[in-house]
């Protein structure tokens, strides 16, 4: 069995078999835990009265421990200009998402994502309806700082423009200080466009997936086995019935020569079938058998 075929396969799904485990299961099934867990905010977000926006975000701005998509109120006025988020469809539709700060009425600001405006001919920036002026009361969802992308932001058609909702680039851009977490508009709240989409509440089929993964890790080395084994049983198959041939060829004892005629090289007895027959079981030792019959 120590030929290069089976040494090189059983290389290739020892490693298959450790990035099943290591990798693409737990890539899916953390997929799907994630999943659950949005989706267990936001039904509980909408199971209660909105929250103060301080009781979900700490005193050093930063966003409390499974806080997202928690359901808040804040009290203060728009400021700044708008920062549009580029290349980020809605529902298939090329868009354009809408974010501005917020200034709270205890002195902190907050990004607020107004929604989005559909792109007119896929690229160009539409007419964006201002963020009202004096203080108004908000409610939305609150929702963690995606980071920084990896491109710079740009400004074009008089927008300063990003690929990502990171508050803290948003917040340089426009000359505020704001904490980490975005306020995400619902419907008929002050200065929302067309409000982003719930995400339904459904986790697809990651959880399949990562099952799956753990099957094809268990049952590549249990096939490499099995065939191991199948090729080992035809080998002491085939053995056995070349020792049968030749037993079955000897002259018994005492039985006189059929052929008294000088001796002649005789060649040995062929075989009477190949080894798989007509189809190789094993067609990496094919070359292991030619040096055998050789």
């Amino acid at each position: 069995m120590l030929t290069p075929g089976w040494v090189i396969a059983a290389l290739l799904i020892g490693v298959f078999s450790y990035y099943a485990f290591t990798f693409l299961a737990p890539w899916q099934l953390g997929k799907n835990e994630a999943l659950v867990e949005r989706n267990e905010h936001i039904s509980a977000a909408f199971e209660h009265d909105p929250e103060p926006l301080s009781s979900r975000v700490g005193a050093d701005g930063s966003l409390g421990a499974d806080a997202e998509w928690s359901r808040v109120v804040a009290t203060g006025h728009y400021t700044g200009s708008d920062v549009l988020l580029r290349l980020r469809p809605v529902d298939g539709t090329p868009a354009f998402q809408v974010l501005t700060p917020f200034v709270l009425d205890d002195g902190r600001a907050i990004v607020v994502h107004r929604g989005w405006v559909k792109a007119e001919n896929s690229t160009q920036v539409p007419a964006v309806e201002p963020a009202p002026s004096g203080e108004v009361t908000l409610t939305g969802l609150l929702r963690a700082d995606e980071g920084e992308h990896p491109n710079p932001p740009m400004h074009e058609q008089g927008y300063d423009m990003v690929y990502s909702i990171s508050p803290a680039q948003i917040g340089s851009l426009t000359g505020t200080d704001v904490v980490s977490p975005s306020l995400q508009l619902l419907g008929g709240e002050p200065g929302v466009l067309d409000p982003i989409p719930l995400p339904q509440l459904e986790t697809g089929n990651h959880l399949s997936y990562g099952l799956q993964w753990i099957l094809f890790g268990f049952a590549a080395p249990a096939g490499l086995i099995y065939f191991l084994y199948a090729d080992s049983r035809e080998r002491r198959r085939f053995e056995a019935e070349q020792e049968q041939l030749l037993l079955d060829d000897t002259p018994a004892a005492g039985s006189p020569d059929p052929d008294p005629s000088p001796a002649v090289p005789t060649v040995s007895t062929a075989r009477s079938r190949q080894r798989y027959g007509s189809s190789r079981a094993n067609p990496w030792a094919k070359a292991y058998d030619k040096e055998e019959e050789r």
